[in-house]
């Protein structure tokens, strides 16, 4: 089976760079520019992206370390029979593990250091099947407090007692055994935790005011709390994980969408590079192209030649994009440490930052619409000058040649 004449002339002209006359030296190195850019704008939306995927990954993780996958809780006080509604919940065959939960607001002392806290009452038995705080535990001081383990810390609530003096807050020492540091600066921050039933008798709770529910998938979670809800109907408020800081997902989402046009114009730069390659083409084939058309081709094939060759560049400044891109989104963790040991700086400093490591999460649902734009991109670039090519007039062009 013979390859057609336009596709043999497009991969000729496409090859054209290596030994090309002098004349076509100019060209070629367009040529080369054209494909390096599309080269470095696929590479750089996928690094890109992929690091955003990474950092909203690590993120959500740490946040999942310490909060539940969904959280049924009562809108005001104590839920109303917790082990009926954590009965009840077991039931859904995505739910693993369930948890009470007490949960009020309050303020921490130590000397002159006062911090406000968000207090958690939790059940040391049932809490690790619905959270891994007990992976975090360690044995750091609390420097907000300047409390370290075996130091006392005074609890105070708010809402006090009525006594003839007036009102007085409620106060109630505790013992520092341990602390944890899940890597979420909200929740290492301003939350501590305490056994449920001082929970309960400190806040005059009559139970515990949430259950905690682990899945065996946490992307199911909107859809179990979907039928939780219906199930419990409107007593109790149930909220998946994905509820849980949504502006911060939400901003997370936008940010990637943002970056992902503005890097998209770094291809499209160089897609466009296709336009004035072609047209010096055009210019430099016109005997080539009117002998072509003396011989019988038509305005459509050689439109094709030209289609072709500009579809050739992005295809492989797409691969190349694309196989470069991958190795560097694959290799973070051994090539930016080795650019910070070269340069002596630090990316990112563990005093500000969370994490330490550029977190990298390559995806599928990235790179396809991104290789997608890109082709169509250079494959829009080239209509202009092949419809050019196409026009071309045999007589007029070998006039003077």
């Amino acid at each position: 089976m013979s390859i057609p004449f336009e596709i043999r002339i497009g991969l000729r002209y496409t090859r054209a760079g290596r030994r090309a006359r002098r004349r076509n030296a100019f060209i070629s190195f367009i040529s080369a520019i054209s494909i390096g850019g599309i080269a470095l704008g696929v590479m750089a939306l996928i690094v890109v992206l992929s690091v955003m995927n990474g950092f909203q990954r690590d993120v959500r993780d740490r946040m999942l370390s310490v909060i539940p996958h969904v959280q049924i809780e009562a809108f005001e006080g104590a839920l109303a029979d917790w082990q009926d509604v954590a009965r009840r919940a077991a039931h859904d065959p995505e739910v693993v593990a369930t948890a009470p939960l007490a949960q009020e607001q309050a303020m921490l002392v130590r000397g002159d250091a006062v911090r406000g806290a968000l207090i958690s009452g939790i059940d040391p038995d049932r809490e690790p099947g619905v959270s891994e705080i007990s992976r975090h535990l360690q044995g750091a001081p609390i420097q907000a407090l300047g409390a370290d383990i075996g130091d006392k810390v005074t609890l105070v609530v708010p809402e006090g007692n009525l006594t003839p003096a007036g009102m007085v807050p409620r106060l109630k020492q505790f013992q520092v055994l341990a602390t944890f540091s899940s890597g979420h600066y909200e929740f290492d921050s301003a939350l501590a935790l305490i056994n449920l039933s001082d929970a309960e008798r400190l806040f005059r709770l009559p139970g515990p005011t949430a259950v905690r529910l682990r899945l065996r998938d946490m992307q199911q979670a909107p859809l179990v709390a979907q039928r939780l809800a219906a199930e419990f109907g409107p007593q109790v408020l149930v909220q998946p994980w994905s509820s849980v800081n949504r502006t911060w997902f939400a901003a997370t989402r936008i940010e990637k969408r943002m970056m992902f046009l503005i890097l998209a114009l770094i291809v499209a730069v160089a897609a466009f590079n296709l336009v004035s390659t072609l047209v010096m083409t055009v210019t430099e084939k016109h005997a080539d192209i009117a002998i072509l058309r003396t011989l019988g081709a038509s305005p459509g094939s050689v439109m094709a030649i030209f289609m072709i060759q500009g579809a050739l560049v992005g295809l492989l400044g797409v691969g190349l994009g694309v196989g470069g891109g991958l190795l560097l989104a694959t290799h973070l963790e051994t090539i930016v440490p080795f650019i910070e040991r070269i340069f002596g700086i630090r990316f990112l400093d563990p005093s500000i930052y969370f994490i330490s490591e550029l977190p990298s999460d390559p995806r599928a649902s990235d790179i396809v619409p991104i290789c997608v734009i890109s082709l169509v991109l250079s494959f829009v670039a080239t209509l202009y000058p092949s419809w050019r090519a196409a026009r071309i007039r045999p007589a007029e062009a070998l006039r003077y040649d």
